[in-house]
């Protein structure tokens, strides 16, 4: 018996075929939808400005706006906060980074200008004073989102600059961002290392500092006799692993490590920790911009998710995406860095008549609440000496050391030839 083919008519493979890409088109646009959808949702959780999804949504999809982004004496200024979180223990809402940001677009300049923690400021608008990382939670007490305009009042008042915009990033949103970005390289020419401050000893309680140290703090009554004594212990869950450590050389950091790398000061100080912020910033900052991060859709994917929960800005989704436009076209911006701290340079002093409940904090050397001193310097930072403590940037870059060691064979190599 044979059996015989009846030739699909070439409608019918045209209808086949129709329907097949109409299938691919669909799911290919639903996807594209739920991502704008996402985006939009996530952005609308990072801005203040925006008041609902939709003005988000706007503000990705807009091929322009009417708001150019703010500059004075062509600066674009943005204060970067770094903080635990909101309802972390341990001071969430203190301000652990306080940095600006100046960027000189037009002559391919950035600045990056770093506040200690414990400068003694007045809080804006009251005659209460406390250090400038509690300013922060103080307007937060006022009011949702009132603790960034706290912050752009206080530090344009130090500074002498116009504070156009703040963005304020979580220790959560820090750690998710490095990982997003697949970790940074440094490169570190003595090893670096922080003992103390994540090895601390408590009182021991039955939840957190568990852990015993086999040493007891002695309560001792005014004839100088010990009536008590409470064991110490340490916390069961330490963080950065209890004594964090990085060895000379070239150190891949991923989220957590680049956290505590940035974090650890009491070995140090709270200056050189703000030396090593502006350091990873940087570094981070390549990673972010360039096309191998941003042209990867999963590292997109994380970078808005990470940044949805943790972090916050007053920028609107408009401005956000101008911002981008026009800055990340940048290449290789030279970068002026300046921290403010206990020493002639730095400006700042520990003053001899400090009240006692303030605890340790700093001053200007030009008197209490002189800024005049750092004004000048903020104001003409692109045109000063750099700072004899802080090292160069291509210091720490692997790639850009790479960069130098495949020139010079080249050149090595070349000369040979002659």
């Amino acid at each position: 018996m044979s059996i015989s083919v009846v030739p699909k008519s070439k409608s019918n493979l045209f209808k086949r075929w129709w329907f097949w890409l109409l299938v691919v088109l669909v799911v290919f646009f639903a996807g594209l939808g739920f991502f704008i959808y996402k985006t939009g949702l996530t952005l609308n959780k990072i801005s203040t400005k925006d008041s609902s999804i939709f003005q988000s949504l706007a503000g990705v999809v807009a091929s322009g706006s009417k708001n150019e982004i703010k500059e004075d004496d062509g600066r674009t200024n943005i204060l970067l906060l770094g903080m635990r979180g909101a309802n972390v223990p341990g001071g969430g809402l203190l301000a652990d980074t306080i940095m600006v940001a100046s960027i000189k677009n037009d002559e391919n300049k950035v600045a990056l200008i770093s506040i200690p923690r414990d400068l003694y400021v007045k809080i804006p608008g009251t005659e209460n004073r406390s250090k400038i990382n509690a300013v922060y939670a103080y307007g937060e007490e006022k009011g949702k989102n009132q603790g960034m305009e706290y912050m752009k009042r206080i530090v344009s008042e130090v500074t002498g600059l116009p504070i156009h915009y703040v963005v304020a990033i979580n220790f959560a949103g820090f750690k998710q961002l490095i990982d997003a970005v697949g970790g940074i390289d440094i490169d570190l020419k003595e090893p670096f290392s922080e003992p103390l401050q994540f090895h601390q000893m408590q009182v021991c309680d039955p939840n957190v500092f568990t852990v015993r140290s086999g040493k007891v703090q002695r309560k001792i009554d005014h004839r100088g006799k010990v009536v008590a004594e409470y064991p110490l212990c340490y916390n069961k869950n330490e963080e950065c692993g209890g004594e964090f450590h990085l060895p000379a050389g070239k150190n891949h950091l991923d989220g957590e490590k680049a956290l505590c790398y940035v974090r650890s000061r009491m070995t140090s100080s709270d200056y050189e920790r703000a030396k090593r912020q502006q350091v990873v910033l940087s570094l981070l900052k390549d990673k972010l911009i360039s096309m191998g991060t941003l042209g990867n859709f999963s590292k997109v994917n994380k970078i808005l998710s990470a940044l949805g929960n943790n972090v916050t800005t007053d920028m609107s989704m408009a401005t956000i995406k101008k911002f981008y436009s026009k800055y990340s076209k940048m290449k290789n911006p030279q970068i002026y860095r300046r921290v403010f701290e206990n020493s002639p340079e730095g400006l700042l002093m520990v003053p001899k008549n400090s009240p006692k409940e303030a605890g340790f904090i700093l001053v200007p050397r030009a008197g209490w609440d002189n800024y005049s001193a750092i004004h000048d310097v903020c104001k003409n930072i692109f045109t000063l000496p750099s700072q004899s403590d802080i090292k160069s940037l291509d210091e720490f870059s692997v790639s850009k050391k790479h960069e130098v060691s495949v020139g010079d064979e080249a050149k090595n190599g070349a000369d040979s030839q002659r």
